[in-house]
């Protein structure tokens, strides 16, 4: 701190704002050095993230959408394979 601040630090509470985070809900997250190094304030990361949970949700969907295709293929092609292996036994 500079000089001119004249800061008392006998009349430091320690803890003051902390029961208002609580209360207010904060989220306090420390970034890895190597990450943080990317992003320049906050906004950026939480536009980082919520382009992140888009692309989650709209790929969530196609495999949704895929994976009951595959399992529907997968059931009849199992019970066709289960058939063939009766006969050939």
């Amino acid at each position: 701190m500079r000089p001119e601040y004249e800061f008392n630090y006998s009349d430091a509470v320690r803890g003051k704002y902390c029961k208002r985070l609580l209360e207010e809900g904060a989220n306090v997250i420390i970034l890895e050095p190597d990450v943080a190094a990317i992003f320049r304030d906050s906004a950026s990361v939480n536009e980082a993230l919520r382009s992140l949970l888009d692309f989650t949700r709209s790929t969530q969907r196609l495999t949704k959408a895929s994976g009951r295709a595959h399992k529907a293929k997968a059931s009849r092609n199992s019970a066709g394979h289960s058939e063939e292996t009766a006969t050939t036994r």
